[in-house]
């Protein structure tokens, strides 16, 4: 019976990779049309499409080579952005790009587009966070559908010949953080942006009819004679004692209220959902932790305040909470899931029981009606990622003892979720950002499991749907191919960190690589590689100082883990030996957690966890 079931695991698994392979084959066809179509109907006055676009290959990823095409990887043909500004192209907006279906970046700014911009927009460009049509000829009305782009991190309108309102739905829109629509013909209010840069007035600059905010007052009464000003003053003084009360009690009310709602993230809808739950207890695995209710965890997080907020991610949005007896914990409110109350429960189980020095404790987790809520260890030092890149002003650069030590610790951790977990834990997650460190900068692995609680679409978008650009630094090549985790995929996701730790520079955006390079960080290590100036990678701040052998070691461990062939990848337990026998002076592990593997071919690994789960 075990037998026979075993067998229909693994044939479900291979009928889901078949249809998912298919899936991305058709998917890397319908880019292909796409740029077909774009290119046929837009008019190329001066040739950049027609020199570029050459469609008669049959090479894996040659459209990524086209003039402006960017791709998730350079040898598939699944286009990332489109960016072809000041190339003069004419007609109208192009519908074509519902085919790019994995597009999250256009730049279409500075040609002579005209027409409306369509309706359905959100339709056709459903998934992009960066939208640039300005200094074109468009006009007609700002669609109302593009409040529906809810992944929108930018969005430029202006220099064109829009006409009516700007849709206050905009004003919606959770991630938007740069907005213009200057030098257009609209009128009326203007959104009201929680965002301050997106309510300077230089956004909606030289659009006559526009009010509101930063602008002139709305509705200004026309001026009247003195006349009519002193008939009115009497009236006024007559019922003012009247009305002073009934405005004050408005004030106050409105006052309290416009508190209220900025105090709470999500218009305080989730939180005030909570009530009459709030005596459910917090189920915790550490008998040493004071038993709690979701009272306490509203309570300690000032009923989940966005001042609270220390971490959003992925998997969920990570909140401080303070006790009444002063101790310091992290909850984290899970996104939401299609995976049953049993399955929660389960993994919740699973991962309870996981302990190690180089994994953030849980501690417990709570089930309120929808929402799920995970109780954590509070780590003084914060996320990896903001202490390596300085996100506070003033911030000083970790030296390199710290960072070899953080280094050597997560691998650690991550050996031990890949070794000798019992079933075996793929992380699937693994970023600066998911590594947090305590008062004395102990690297602690956090969400481990919780990617296995998403939603399948949440697995397969995240490093986009969040608009959460450094994740696509950290994503396997293989993965946009299979969408099936791996620990070669954790691994080349660690080796990513690794790079960071080394290079300083974020996994992507790489400040120290020429203008004319758009790759991200282990695309500019290998080009370095292959010129022989992986030298010129280091941090300079670490240069110099006598551990110059070391840097070096531990970029080419580094290089290792993020090889483009994942059979080529070391794995996580010779990651681990390897950075520790570059650290072995330092003294940093006087005592092994890590057994030796008994079986470190990842085929097994994979059936395994998928059997056992």
């Amino acid at each position: 019976m075990l037998l026979g079931s075993r067998v229909l695991d693994i044939l479900t698994v291979s009928l889901l990779w078949v249809l998912l392979s298919s899936s991305i084959s058709s998917g890397v066809e319908t880019d292909i049309n796409c740029l077909k179509n774009i290119k046929a109907s837009l008019e190329d006055p001066f040739g950049y499409l027609n020199s570029s676009w050459n469609f008669n290959n049959n090479t894996e990823g040659f459209i990524c080579k086209f003039t402006g095409i960017e791709c998730w990887h350079p040898d598939e043909s699944k286009v990332l952005n489109i960016r072809l500004p000041d190339m003069g192209l004419k007609g109208p907006f192009p519908q074509a790009l519902a085919n790019c279906t994995s597009l999250t970046g256009l730049d279409l700014s500075n040609n002579k587009l005209y027409g409306s911009i369509p309706e359905n927009i959100s339709k056709i460009i459903q998934y992009v966070t960066s939208l640039d049509l300005s200094s074109n000829n468009f006009t007609g009305s700002i669609p109302v559908g593009l409040s529906n782009l809810s992944y929108l991190n930018d969005l430029i309108l202006d220099h064109n010949r829009l006409s009516g309102s700007i849709p206050l739905e905009l004003a919606l829109l959770p991630r938007l953080k740069k907005f213009s629509v200057a030098n257009n013909l609209l009128v009326g209010p203007v959104p009201n942006f929680g965002n301050k840069e997106n309510n300077k007035a230089e956004n909606y600059a030289n659009n006559p009819g526009l009010c509101g905010g930063s602008l002139e007052p709305c509705n200004v009464p026309p001026k009247k004679s003195h006349t009519v000003i002193i008939v009115g003053a009497v009236v006024a003084g007559v019922t003012a004692s009247a009305l002073g009360v009934g405005v004050g009690l408005f004030f106050l009310l409105r006052r309290a209220a416009v508190r209220k709602k900025e105090e709470d993230p999500e218009g305080n809808k989730w939180a005030k959902s909570l009530k009459g739950t709030k005596g459910i207890k917090v189920s915790m695995f550490e008998k040493s932790v004071s038993k709690m209710r979701l009272s306490d965890l509203m309570k300690a997080t000032n009923n989940f305040c966005k001042d609270n907020i220390i971490g959003s991610g992925r998997t969920g949005t990570m909140y401080k909470a303070v006790l009444d007896d002063g101790t310091s914990l992290m909850v984290k409110r899970l996104q939401e899931s299609q995976h049953s109350e049993k399955e929660f429960l389960a993994e919740m189980a699973t991962l309870g029981n996981v302990k190690h020095r180089n994994l953030v404790p849980l501690l417990g987790f709570c089930l309120a009606k929808k929402e799920r809520l995970v109780v954590y260890r509070h780590m003084a030092n914060g996320t990896l990622h903001d202490r390596l890149h300085l996100v506070d002003e003033g911030g000083k650069a970790m030296d390199w003892p710290t960072r070899l030590k953080i280094g050597i610790g997560a691998a650690r951790g991550l050996a031990f979720l890949h070794h000798n977990c019992n079933p075996r834990i793929i992380h699937r997650n693994i970023s600066s950002k998911c590594i947090l460190l305590d008062v004395d900068f102990e690297p602690k692995i956090s969400g481990f499991g919780l990617a296995r609680l998403m939603n399948p679409i949440d697995t397969h978008l995240s490093t986009f749907v969040n608009g959460e650009f450094g994740d696509l630094g950290y994503v396997a090549p293989e993965y946009s191919r299979t969408l099936v985790a791996t620990p070669k995929g954790d691994i080349y996701s660690f080796g990513t960190v690794l790079l960071e730790l080394v290079t300083g520079e974020r996994p992507t955006n790489v400040v120290k690589a020429p203008e004319s390079f758009k790759g991200n960080l282990v695309e500019w290590i290998t080009m370095l590689s292959g010129n022989s100036q992986l030298h010129d990678a280091i941090d300079k701040s670490l240069v110099g100082k006598g551990v110059d052998g070391e840097l070096f070691q531990f970029l080419k461990v580094a290089c290792n883990c993020v090889s483009q062939t994942a059979k080529e990848r070391p794995t996580m337990f010779e990651v681990y030996q390897l950075l520790r026998a570059i650290g072995e002076q330092y003294h940093f592990t006087a005592e092994d957690e890590i057994l030796m593997p008994t079986d470190t071919n990842d085929v097994d690994c994979i059936e395994e966890l998928i059997v056992a789960r």
